[in-house]
């Protein structure tokens, strides 16, 4: 049965009561980064293992997740700023537990090469800010790991697609 949750705002990524922040470098550069996580959320399944459904709502504001096991979100788009941040929150899940959720994706450039084609590279930093009580606050810090884990298969296989999709 799905449930709603608190309605939180971008503050929300630094006041959490659990975050967890994990980061990675790819080689593409981050517009193409940004465009595959802001722009072409339908593709989210062929990169990222735990998604099995990605898909715009609300004319682009929202968005529909399902992931493997069944779990399902509805968000809002709460930053979608090219190159640099995209994030949402989660209004609706049947996760049990969770009080709040926003998850934010930074992008950053990376590199300093002094040549042509240099420097082209990009910093992936994903926080997963959420409210609960204790035990599911404890279950996620124990599941970190897991979490890493499908955050960097999942950067590293965008990285792949947006490299074929370059060449």
């Amino acid at each position: 049965m799905a449930r709603r949750l608190r309605p939180v705002e971008l503050d929300f990524v630094e006041t959490a009561p659990l975050r967890l922040v994990f980061t990675a470098e790819v080689s593409a550069p981050p517009e193409a980064v940004y465009r595959a996580l802001a722009e072409d959320v339908d593709a989210w399944p062929s990169w990222f293992a735990a998604v099995t459904l990605a898909r715009p709502t609300a004319g682009g504001a929202g968005r529909e997740v399902r992931l493997k096991g069944g779990t399902r979100f509805q968000e809002t788009i709460l930053a979608a700023e090219p190159g640099e941040r995209y994030a949402y929150r989660v209004d609706e899940t049947n996760a049990p537990g969770l009080r709040a959720l926003l998850e934010e994706w930074r992008i950053a450039p990376v590199g300093t090469g002094a040549g042509p084609g240099t420097g082209t590279g990009t910093r992936v930093q994903w926080t997963f800010a959420a409210d609960g009580p204790a035990p599911l606050r404890l279950a996620l810090r124990v599941g970190r790991a897991g979490l890493g884990r499908a955050f960097r298969d999942a950067v590293r296989s965008l990285d792949r697609r947006l490299a074929s999709a370059a060449a």
